[in-house]
């Protein structure tokens, strides 16, 4: 049975592409998915006969989930995930657990007889995904959590509070903006910044923007 890698050396620069619009995957975050496409039925058969490992990566146009096709245009920056746990739903249905390991960017896709698209990719530019603790002096947690605190009271969301004491400031980071209910435009930001620290950074923009808008709505709204 493969394992989760590591190091970037351990990692097939060769890998299964998944487009999905609007789908973020951070490294160390784990996030479920119901696979019931065919062609995408035949890349997990693959993917579990192999290294367990697939790109998620979000289509450049988010009019469709999953453009059909291999010549759709795709974004240029995706995240590695690790297939940690799959479940047969039935003859033409798996629910699959996807564990982010590194970011990557396309190099270049390559001809197959697949069903799915394959690319080679570029781990270079991310190398730091592989360590939790890179950058993240430069976060400031209470602040980062006051945020969260505040669009979670906004945005009527339950959270485990107490639950978080013990969770690496990066990993609850990356747990915040997967779990976040942002647009496929909003997610490609926050996968793509450049550190932990941009990253969260990013996320308390977001946040702080939709409650100003709510509340400039609502205030709007008083005066009519």
């Amino acid at each position: 049975m493969s394992q989760k890698p590591l190091d970037p050396l351990d990692v097939d620069t060769e890998i299964p592409l998944f487009p999905l619009s609007g789908a973020l995957l951070l490294p160390q975050t784990q996030r479920p998915f119901m696979i019931f496409e065919p062609r995408y039925i035949s890349m997990i058969d693959d993917v579990l006969q192999t290294n367990r490992i697939l790109g998620l990566i979000q289509p450049i146009h988010d009019g469709k989930e999953s453009p059909s096709g291999n010549d759709s245009p795709l974004k240029k920056t995706g995240c590695l995930g690790y297939l940690r746990a799959f479940e047969e739903q039935d003859a033409n249905k798996y629910m699959i657990v996807l564990e982010g390991i590194c970011r990557f960017d396309i190099k270049d896709e390559i001809p197959t007889q697949k069903p799915y698209r394959v690319a080679r990719i570029d781990l270079d530019p991310f190398v730091q995904d592989f360590d939790l603790e890179a950058g993240i002096d430069k976060v400031n947690r209470d602040e980062f959590i006051n945020s969260m605190r505040q669009y979670a009271k906004f945005a009527d969301i339950e959270f485990d509070w107490a639950g978080i004491e013990n969770i690496q400031t990066a990993l609850l980071i990356n747990m915040c903006c997967v779990l976040a209910p942002y647009g496929a435009q909003e997610k490609q930001a926050l996968l793509e910044a450049k550190s932990i620290f941009e990253r969260a950074q990013t996320l308390m923009a977001l946040s702080q923007m939709e409650i100003t808008s709510a509340g400039s709505t609502s205030g709007s709204a008083t005066l009519q």
